[in-house]
């Protein structure tokens, strides 16, 4: 059985290795290559992949709403999170979002493969560098996150107004009225205790909403 793929990182660069590493696989075939979330869901959802490999970062809608998305719409699907953050809390994240595999950046591309394979096969799996970290949650109160107390809506507005776009662009991408957006903001700063913009561009980047590599 060949093993279908969807790619969905916004750096052609890294898209384009993981295409060739992929399809250097007997087993391994790459249907579509997606450069932010919103294309992610939409692709996943016309192409009905075996498998997305997903990049965490990603501008208009991060990896980790774009797998719950995928999830909700094709709980077949299995979703793989590469992300450069190796730690838990994001970790814990992208699994509680529905992702079956959670593969750091820096790991080798071996990792990436095993990981498609493992998912197929109905198993999770997590790089080693943070493998253990999550083991020894087991039983434990999960970390604290505080987008836990935002609806999915209200994630993706906060990280779009922490990319910069303006209130009429997020309305049109998200099929919103310019009134909706607004009412969203002043939600968003109200839960998060927030007092303007810059606060909440800071908030996104220290939750990894956002990042500037």
């Amino acid at each position: 059985m060949t093993i279908r793929v969807l790619l969905a990182d916004d750096h052609p660069v890294v898209s384009d290795g993981l295409r060739a590493l992929i399809e250097a696989q007997p087993d391994l075939e790459v249907v579509g290559v997606a450069h932010n979330g919103h294309d992610a869901v939409a692709l996943a959802r016309r192409l009905d992949p075996d498998v997305v490999v997903m990049d965490h970062s990603m501008p208009e809608m991060n990896g980790t709403e774009a797998a719950r998305m995928i999830k909700n719409r094709s709980p077949e699907t299995q979703v793989i999170m590469l992300s450069m953050h190796a730690n838990s809390v994001h970790a814990h994240r992208a699994l509680q979002a529905g992702a079956s595999g959670y593969v750091v950046k820096q790991a080798s591309g071996a990792q990436v493969v095993d990981a498609i394979r493992a998912v197929v096969a109905g198993r999770r799996y997590v790089s080693e560098s943070i493998a253990a970290e999550l083991l020894n949650q087991i039983g434990s109160e999960a970390p604290h996150d505080p987008l836990d107390g935002l609806s999915a809506r209200e994630r993706q507005v906060l990280q779009m107004l922490a990319e910069g776009k303006s209130v009429s662009t997020i309305a049109i991408t998200l099929s919103l009225s310019p009134k909706t957006v607004e009412t969203y903001r002043g939600r968003l700063m109200e839960k998060l205790g927030l007092e303007n913009i810059v606060a909440l561009v800071r908030f996104a980047v220290q939750h990894r909403l956002i990042s500037f590599e």
